[in-house]
């Protein structure tokens, strides 16, 4: 059982305009899309899709946290959501010919004792592992999540940015930063493949028993006590990079609920997301002969490095 932690979910707006409208004037749109967002709630949908056992569960208010608790129902993902008197916040991306516009909500503020709600979520499923993911919501800091990493007997995942990481100071079975958060939690410059093994290794020491990074088109990589390597992406049309990370992290936990094997983890990780990146929007794809897709990646040992 893998448990997902969402603080600081969101229902994601997204509209379609033609054009930005001038001040004063008004745009008209009959396009408009509503979706449950949340990293954990993202992982716990790609998990349900591979067939692995979760929950999700994080913080949620007012009538836009009773449309994701409705999302998450339709779409047979188990959640044991906690209830808070603030209201969930919407996000809201408006695309035009103009571009691509973000509005983007902090989120409720929430007092630190939200966090003992949480953990009465989490205990009620005995999980394997928890994992918390996304950012926080203002009144709660990375002490936090380390509260949960403490507290049970769960192996603790995060999936947070690279600042958090920074001041995370609980022992965690894994950390998957993308390359933005990976150079910002070792605070340095980090500009290839090479320097994104030599970070996550230095990221490792920090508490993290295994950092999984993602790379996007450079694929992954995963530092470990017995392992340093990368995965190359597999070859695949890309219609849309939404959710690439979340699902590889689906992936590679799905495998390493189970006591898997790392090296075999990263492998299905880079499956797992180079189907998503296939498909437009969040739509969780087809996992059929996943793993054929998986053998295939290719894995390149850069223990070297260590020397």
């Amino acid at each position: 059982m893998i448990v997902t932690v969402t603080f600081n979910p969101a229902v994601d707006h997204t509209i379609q305009v033609d054009a930005m409208p001038e001040p004063g004037a008004v745009a008209r749109t009959d396009e408009a899309q509503f979706d449950a967002g949340g990293k954990g709630i993202n992982v716990s949908q790609y998990l349900t899709g591979l067939g692995a056992d979760t929950v999700a569960t994080g913080l949620v208010g007012d009538f836009l946290g009773e449309y994701i608790r409705t999302e998450l129902d339709d779409a047979g993902i188990p959640a044991d959501l906690v209830e808070i008197d603030g209201k969930t916040r919407l996000n809201t991306t408006i695309l035009s010919e103009d571009g691509e516009f973000k509005i983007n909500h902090d989120g409720p503020t929430v007092d630190a004792g939200i966090v003992d709600d949480a953990i009465e979520a989490i205990d009620r499923h005995d999980p394997e592992m928890v994992l918390v993911a996304g950012s926080l919501p203002p009144g709660l800091g990375p002490e936090a999540i380390d509260r949960i990493a403490r507290t049970g007997e769960w192996d603790a995942v995060v999936d947070v940015g690279g600042a958090t990481l920074q001041e995370l100071d609980a022992d965690y079975a894994l950390c998957k930063p993308n390359w933005e958060e990976l150079a910002a939690a070792v605070d340095r410059p980090v500009e290839t493949v090479e320097d994104c093994l030599v970070a996550a290794d230095a990221l490792r020491e920090r508490g993290f028993e295994r950092v999984v990074a993602s790379l996007g088109a450079d694929g992954a990589l995963l530092a470990s006590g017995d392992a340093l390597v990368h995965a190359a992406a597999l070859d695949v049309e890309v219609a849309d990079t939404v959710g690439a990370g979340d699902a590889m992290l689906a992936g590679v936990l799905s495998e390493l609920v189970d006591d898997g094997d790392e090296r075999a983890a990263l492998r299905r990780g880079v499956a797992v997301a180079s189907r998503v990146v296939a498909n437009t929007g969040t739509t969780v794809p087809s996992f059929a002969d996943l793993d054929d897709a998986a053998d295939r990646v290719e894995l390149t040992d850069h223990s070297s490095l260590r020397e």
